[in-house]
C-alpha cells in the first residue's frame, strides 16, 4: 500500500470516527440551564472540541493500525463475509 492510499484511508476513518464521536457528553443550552442570547436553545453548552480530536485520533489510529495488519496478513478477506453478492469468477 503506498503513503498516498494510507493517508487517504486513515483520513476517512478519521472524520467517521469524528462524526461518530460529536454527539457524545454534550448537553444543550437548555439542558444546561445557561442558554446564551441569540444563539439556538438546543447548541450545545461545552462542546469540548479538543478533547474530541483528541480521542477521535488515537481511536482512529487503532482502527487504521487493525487495518493495515488485516490488510498486509490477509487475516479476513471478502470471501470470508457471508451473504456477499459474488461476481462472476475469471
Amino acid at each position: 500500500m503506498s503513503w498516498g492510499a494510507s493517508i487517504a484511508i486513515y483520513f476517512i476513518i478519521w472524520w467517521l470516527v469524528l462524526f461518530a464521536a460529536l454527539p457524545f457528553g454534550v448537553r444543550s443550552q437548555i439542558e444546561a440551564g445557561d442558554v446564551t442570547q441569540g444563539t439556538e436553545h438546543g447548541a450545545p453548552h461545552q462542546p469540548r472540541m479538543l478533547r474530541k480530536v483528541i480521542w477521535t485520533t488515537i481511536v482512529a489510529g487503532v482502527l487504521f493500525a487493525l487495518y493495515y495488519v488485516n490488510y498486509t496478513t490477509g487475516f479476513i478477506t471478502l470471501d470470508d463475509i457471508p451473504l456477499l453478492p459474488r461476481g462472476p469468477k475469471l
